[in-house]
């Protein structure tokens, strides 16, 4: 418990300054008491949330492999794969941000964006997303220093880049009268001073990477993309599901949608830490089943949902407590005032489920089942995400999206949490020789899908 409260509370100080980033764009564009702007915001953020997922999993796959190989006591070969990872990363975001460029107005207009709004929300893409290979670098560099145990450090590399933000964004957006221009840029800049700290860091202080030698770069790849691919699609669809709540909430108008966003930025900064812990137990768990200590891994998950428990009661509670002060500082009025209300006294609540979701995912990551972190997200961002938005817009506005989204997180994220048990169970149960025990036969969706409806997934959970 020791190991997992200190990795996840020096991981969710590193989060938090990332989050601020965006927290710190919306606070002071809220200042300048425009609608459009705020609303430009929230649908930038949901675009933007895309390129994030997708360095999220590429770090993913950087930190299994690397923590895999560092507990074998394959320093080399660890340092080989790491040069990998960083190489594939920047290559795979490099396309990406050239394939979503010149499609920026259309994404922002399937959004629901209209009229100025939409203008300002593609100006400010349009300088951000080109700067996505640096979000992804520095992302991977981060979860490079979680891999080799200096979570201290990773921790640093992104708490000074959520500092940078602070100090720069009313300097551009107030003294250089730059508005949302000026945000842009100095989220360009905090991404910089971000990998330059971490190439540093990964290079200098501990001997972690090495250029990949051509012998090793075809093996490397194939290993980074096994746990990649599958990673990426599963960061994927928490963006998908989130934009189509955003266009659900969109049919509400401009009021809702600043109301959304100012919900975006309030949400990864109050649950940091949960967002963290899903970083932090990933190479804990990589180490162990590296070292095959597979009596630990069970310990990891067990003391990773009592700390989801505690932790997600206290955020709830501070949320409910300090909503007023939220929406003053954000300026948010009517239905602006009246989601962001709703969100802080009863969805806010719904994060312990999310964060046993993000849990397990990352387990099934570790542990060599990325498929099925692929599945349950999905199933999360589409079964659990539009019938119950759809149902919770009829009935109750605005309000009932967030509502919606709250029952599919429970229902999904207590399926993930059982068969996250049932696949450590089994990894336990590794034969004589060593080797890891294939999969049951049953199939974990028809065994995850006859415990819930059975009744015994809770209790599973």
């Amino acid at each position: 418990m020791r190991h997992v409260v200190t990795m996840t509370s020096t991981g969710s100080i590193g989060l938090v300054a990332i989050f601020l980033v965006d927290f710190a764009n919306l606070f002071y564009i809220s200042q300048l008491g425009i609608n459009e702007l705020a609303a430009a915001i929230g649908y930038a953020g949901t675009i933007l949330f895309f390129s994030t997922a997708i360095g999220i999993g590429l770090s993913i796959a950087a930190s299994a492999n690397v923590s895999r190989l560092l507990g074998a006591g394959k320093t080399e070969s660890a340092r080989s794969m790491a040069g990998s990872a960083l190489l594939s990363t920047v290559v795979i975001a490099l396309v990406i941000a050239a394939i979503i460029y010149p499609y920026l107005p259309a994404i922002v207009a399937l959004l629901g964006a209209r009229g100025t709004t939409a203008q300002y929300s593609v100006d400010f893409l349009r300088i951000v997303i080109p700067s996505m290979p640096l979000l992804c670098l520095g992302m991977s560099l981060s979860a490079l220093l979680r891999a080799v145990g200096d979570a201290k450090q990773a921790m640093t590399l992104t708490l000074l880049a959520g500092i940078t933000t602070a100090l720069l964004d009313p300097i551009f957006i107030f003294v250089f009268d730059l508005g949302l221009t000026g945000a842009a840029i100095v989220s360009i800049i905090s991404r910089c001073i971000m990998v330059s700290l971490g190439l540093y860091l990964v290079i200098y202080k501990h001997g972690l990477l090495a250029w990949p030698q051509k012998r090793n770069v075809s093996s490397d790849i194939q290993a980074l993309m096994r746990i990649a691919l599958p990673a990426v699609l599963t960061n994927v669809a928490t963006p998908v599901g989130n934009a189509w709540v955003t266009s659900e909430i969109a049919s509400f108008g401009n009021e809702a949608v600043a109301g959304w966003a100012i919900v975006g930025r309030v949400t990864p900064v109050a649950f940091a830490a949960l967002f963290a812990l899903s970083g932090a137990i990933g190479p804990i768990l990589g180490q162990n089943l590296g070292a095959r200590l597979f009596k630990r891994l069970n310990m990891v998950l067990s003391d990773a949902i009592k700390f989801i428990m505690a932790y997600s009661l206290v955020a709830w509670t501070g949320l409910f407590l300090l909503q007023d002060v939220l929406a003053n500082a954000f300026n948010a009025h009517g239905q602006a005032y009246d989601l962001l209300s709703f969100f802080c006294s009863f969805a806010a609540a719904g994060f312990i489920f999310n964060a046993a979701l993000f849990v397990s995912n990352a387990a099934f990551n570790n542990l060599g089942y990325p498929l099925y972190s692929t599945a349950f997200n999905w199933a999360r961002a589409t079964l659990g995400t539009i019938p119950f938005t759809i149902i919770g817009a009829r009935l109750y506005g605005a309000e009932g999206v967030l509502a919606g989204q709250a029952i599919g997180g429970i229902i999904f994220g207590l399926l993930a949490l059982f068969v996250c048990r049932k696949t450590i169970s089994w990894i336990e149960a590794k034969d004589s020789s060593g080797d890891l025990p294939p999969p049951p036969k049953q199939g974990y969706w028809r065994m995850a899908l006859s415990a819930f409806t059975s009744g015994k997934g809770a209790s599973a959970g």
